[in-house]
């Protein structure tokens, strides 16, 4: 197929103007956009032609923080109720028995799931390799999947006997990390506009790796020309961790490491204070924003409004789906607009008391999730419907139950409960169609990961 029509759909462009076309469609030619428009714009004809009557097309989003693996350790009944240290140390000694094969079954279900949301792009952190696991076992899963990928190869190399919170077993040696991060880079890393591939180097956090890797990570990186990320400010334990180990709060920690810049986006960015969202907006940090995960463990509520306001670049994570038990990215939207409001309610808004001061709104919300994760992650050719980007979209059926009486298009899909998709399109290509998995064989890959999942938890 070298030519697409869509027809007939409310687009939502999410591009400079923001457009939102009632009657309209897109034009694709091998995997990218050739124009956007009312039907009257559009060519009548294509290699294949699908009426989305009555759906609304969206972007595709992008999912700027995950840990795919941890789809295999979902409501753990030890883990269900601790904070982020507790929840960690449960978990670790269960990760230890990982398998390239549950590397692969993981990543496969959580992009699954990610494109029956709507994900198109998804970055991945996998910063633990036990048993002969190497990233390779996710980007040959997600080659499978469809969906595009930001592979961050993470790393642990401050064990518990040295001071760190993740135990000896699970950790690694610096110099083994910086070698199997350039082969990545050098075997894998697609630099190009429609790249399905990326990688980003990203040590774990502050409690988990040390000095010396975060400053060689980010030289190395450089010197290729990737992405950085990283857990950052998450919780106060966090906090006290780095001004007892480190002499700085976390985010003084990073600029002491040279971790700033337009190449670099944190995790979380929770226990932030105003002089630090200038850090960040001073030198173009990027930030993920993991509203359900932070509620799961709770970790509080990030400055959101605040880091939009001076110019930071925020997107939207699912994060791992042990502290979220989810990978459902119009979730994540949803959520992120209900804690912002929840924020704001703590903080006293009222029009009466400022008529300026406003909620976010259910489109802002769609941009975290849409252009605000494209930013973030230093891509410049998905985000939105224009002329010349990826062909990355999904579309929604509003003629459902749960959409009945609403009156916006764009707002049903956030203020109502969040849907499955019934297209996802990357590239070009079908991922999700008509409701359904087409890269996959759903039934066969549940079964699969429910095997893998109770073997961990045996031990």
């Amino acid at each position: 197929m070298t030519t697409l029509l869509i027809k007939n759909a409310y687009i939502v462009t999410m591009d400079d103007h923001q457009r939102e076309i009632p009657d309209g469609g897109l034009f694709i030619r091998r995997g990218l956009i050739q124009k956007v428009g009312p039907m009257s714009e559009l060519p009548a004809t294509a290699d294949e032609v699908l009426d989305l009557k009555g759906h609304i097309v969206l972007p595709g989003l992008v999912n700027t923080h995950h840990h795919f693996y941890q789809t295999l350790t979902r409501a753990v009944p030890a883990a269900q109720d601790a904070n982020l240290f507790n929840w960690l140390k449960t978990l670790y000694p269960i990760w230890a028995r990982l398998t390239p094969d549950d590397i692969f079954i993981s990543t496969q279900t959580a992009l699954a799931e990610l494109a029956l949301s709507g994900c198109t792009t998804a970055s991945d952190h996998l910063y633990l390799f036990p048993n002969g696991s190497k990233l390779d076992d996710e980007i040959a899963a997600a080659s499978e999947i469809g969906v595009r990928l930001q592979a961050a190869r993470g790393s642990m190399s401050l064990g518990e006997s040295q001071g760190g919170l993740p135990p000896d077993s699970v950790v690694d040696t610096e110099e083994n990390i910086l070698k199997d991060s350039q082969r990545l880079i050098e075997r894998y890393h697609d630099a190009k506009p429609g790249a399905m591939t990326q990688i980003v180097l990203a040590p774990c956090s502050p409690f988990s790796v040390t000095t010396d890797l975060m400053k060689q990570s980010a030289k190395l990186a450089r010197k290729y020309g990737v992405h950085l990320h990283t857990h950052l400010a998450e919780t106060e334990d966090e906090e006290q961790f780095c001004i007892q180990k480190f002499g700085h709060r976390p985010v003084g920690y990073m600029q002491e490491v040279g971790w700033v810049g337009d190449d670099v986006w944190f995790a979380h960015a929770v226990w932030v204070n105003d002089e630090e969202i200038k850090v960040f907006a001073k030198h173009k940090c990027g930030v993920a924003h993991c509203p359900t995960s932070n509620m799961r463990l709770a970790s509080g509520i990030a400055p959101i409004k605040e880091y939009r306001k001076a110019g930071v670049n925020v997107g939207l994570g699912v994060d791992g789906s042990a502290s979220n038990d989810g990978s459902h990215l119009l979730a994540e939207v949803r959520n992120a607009m209900l804690v912002s409001r929840v924020k704001e309610g703590m903080t006293g808004y009222s029009l009466s008391n400022d008529p300026n001061r406003k909620l976010m709104t259910a489109r802002e919300a769609l941009y975290l999730g849409t252009r605000g994760g494209a930013a973030v992650i230093g891509r410049t050719d998905i985000g939105s419907l224009e002329a010349g980007k990826c062909a990355d979209f999904f579309a929604v059926n509003l003629n459902q139950l749960g959409f009945a009486g609403m009156h916006d298009p764009v707002s049903a899909i956030v203020f109502g409960q969040p849907a499955n998709v019934n297209y996802t399109v990357v590239n070009g290509k079908f991922v999700v169609k008509e409701g359904q998995l087409v890269t996959v064989d759903q039934g066969q890959l549940i079964e699969k990961h429910n095997k893998a999942a109770k073997r961990l938890l045996a031990g």
